[in-house]
């Protein structure tokens, strides 16, 4: 077969409208429902879609490039086709950074035959047709003009199309925003370029000093060990401290611990929220170029001379550790308990009282990040004893799943969640003869399980349901630890958010520095 580049092109563009972006015609018709008045739009919002991803083909696309670069969007595209249509989720910025971030082991969490069928039968198949057409040659003079003349072509018909029904587009671009971000390939096209200039103007940067003139004042002479753990994906309503009807909180429930209510997360992903929650600023003025190029909480607290351990089960730590101490669980090597390439929880406790012991003098923080409940594959977040509910979803392809099986597997997973954090609890109480001691646990986001049609988290906060924001927070203290526990119960069902850990900390840690706000702490600021 013999085409020209124009209609190589414009081929690729039906085919990326027709077939790759089921998802963003199903949330357009949830707004604009298909109906004699919608029509026109309907059909108007195709030719302009399909002349849009024309004109970006266009502009990207010459003779050498052509094929290399449709190849490689037809199988992104189609990886992309399969997340937006099985778990709903949008490819903007933050999803190109933790796709960037995830390492090998997530990533096969994800894989399954259904993804393969996405890239054989919707990628790799399309990707082999543009591979064997034959481009007809033509001088470069006719290239640049008939290149020229389907771009301004393409233009005008977008143009023409937004003109003609300017009611439905006035509503569609200003009232309904997250339509755009379902668009397949030209959004993700976007958020990476945007993630590109993003990394590439943030550069190597170099943490600016945060709270150098930091120093311990607290009225008791004794020292202070606190564990924080980060918690994975956990709503605050499937933790029964908060009123859940299932019991996930068997062993929490039976220790004097506070549960916060109405707790809130930063962000919607890992890669955003963990450090948001360690940095000075609020959800409002966090950025990533501002959490990379400033010092957070735990360098606060190393300088003023408090020991600081990060251990993880997770991905990483986003960079909030690079100047503690850190180690990485997520190897059998190091943690002890693994099975099947899954490695526990309950693995980060083993060694941690050598730690303690061998820091003669000081304060401690030790933080735990958990792998805790990290989709799609909850069944594999705890072990075999913890599946109290049944049936569970045994696969990542939800489609195949009821969705009581999908959230018993993701209720048994809190469970273990439950278990390790009492675990945590009986850590420290071994300690308080010689610590104040005391546990944070706070979730870094949430997690939508079939809400709305939606699954996993990490969709832009401001169309993320409350699922993937209103997470899991629970506080306990040593009987040793300064703390008024009548009135942190009383402020227990009040809101918090991330915004409140960074000084929260501080405050339990006796730390006195220029960056500490009172009135943010939730132990120590007023009722």
């Amino acid at each position: 077969m013999k085409l020209t580049q124009t209609k190589l092109c414009l081929l690729a563009a039906i085919f990326f409208v027709v077939v790759d972006n089921f998802a963003f015609f199903q949330h357009v018709l949830a707004v604009f429902p298909l109906s004699v008045k919608n029509l026109g739009f309907l059909v108007s919002l195709t030719i302009g879609l399909t002349a849009f991803i024309t004109l970006v083909l266009t502009l990207v696309c010459y003779r050498r490039t052509i094929k290399p670069v449709l190849i490689l969007l037809l199988l992104v595209s189609a990886a992309a086709s399969y997340f937006m249509n099985n778990y709903s989720v949008v490819m903007d910025t933050a999803m190109i950074r933790n796709i960037v971030e995830t390492n090998l082991h997530e990533s096969l969490d994800l894989f399954n035959w259904k993804l393969v069928a996405y890239l054989c039968f919707l990628g790799g198949l399309p990707a082999f047709l543009v591979a064997t057409v034959e481009i007809e040659p033509v001088t470069w003079r006719r290239s640049l003009l008939t290149r020229i003349t389907t771009g301004v072509t393409a233009a005008l018909v977008v143009f023409a199309m937004i003109l003609s029904f300017s009611k439905f587009y006035t509503s569609f671009f200003r009232e309904h925003k997250p339509l755009r971000y379902y668009t397949n390939p030209t959004y993700y096209i976007y958020s990476v370029g945007k993630y590109v200039s993003e990394a590439y103007s943030s550069g190597k940067a170099i943490a600016a000093p945060l709270g150098t003139d930091a120093r311990i004042v607290r009225k008791g002479h004794g020292r202070e060990l606190v564990v924080l753990v980060v918690g994975e994906s956990a709503r605050a309503d499937r933790f029964s401290l908060n009123g859940y009807r299932r019991d996930t909180n068997p062993l929490l429930g039976k220790e004097d611990v506070v549960s916060f209510t109405d707790m809130y997360s930063c962000g919607t992903s890992t890669a955003y929220s963990v450090p948001c929650m360690f940095s000075q600023f609020g959800r409002d003025d966090f950025t990533d170029s501002k959490g990379e190029s400033n010092e957070n909480l735990l360098d606060v607290l190393s300088h003023a001379g408090v020991h600081v351990l990060w251990r993880d089960n997770n991905s990483d730590s986003k960079g909030v550790a690079l100047r503690v101490e850190y180690q990485d669980y997520k190897r059998s090597d190091v943690n002890p308990d693994c099975e099947e390439g899954e490695c526990r929880d309950e693995g980060m406790l083993v060694g941690l009282q050598e730690y303690i012991n061998a820091q003669q003098k000081g304060d401690i923080l030790i933080v735990l990040h958990q792998m805790g409940n990290h989709g799609p594959a909850y069944y594999k977040r705890y072990p075999k004893a913890f599946e109290k509910y049944e049936p569970v979803c045994r696969t990542n392809e939800f489609d195949k799943c009821t969705n009581e099986e999908i959230n018993n597997a993701y209720d048994n997973a809190i469970l273990y969640t439950d278990y390790f954090l009492d675990k945590v609890i009986a850590l420290l109480k071994q300690n308080s003869e010689h610590f104040e001691t005391a546990m944070i646990y706070m979730s870094d986001h949430g997690e939508s399980l079939g809400e709305y049609g939606i699954y996993l988290h990490a969709l832009p906060y401001s169309m993320a349901p409350d699922q993937q924001k209103h997470i899991a927070s629970v506080f306990w203290f040593g009987k040793g630890f300064d703390v008024d526990r009548a009135a942190l119960r009383a402020k227990a069902g009040k809101p918090y958010s991330h915004d409140n850990l960074f000084h929260t900390v501080l405050g339990m840690m006796g730390v006195q520095t220029s960056v500490y706000d009172k009135s943010l702490d939730i132990v120590h600021a007023g009722g």
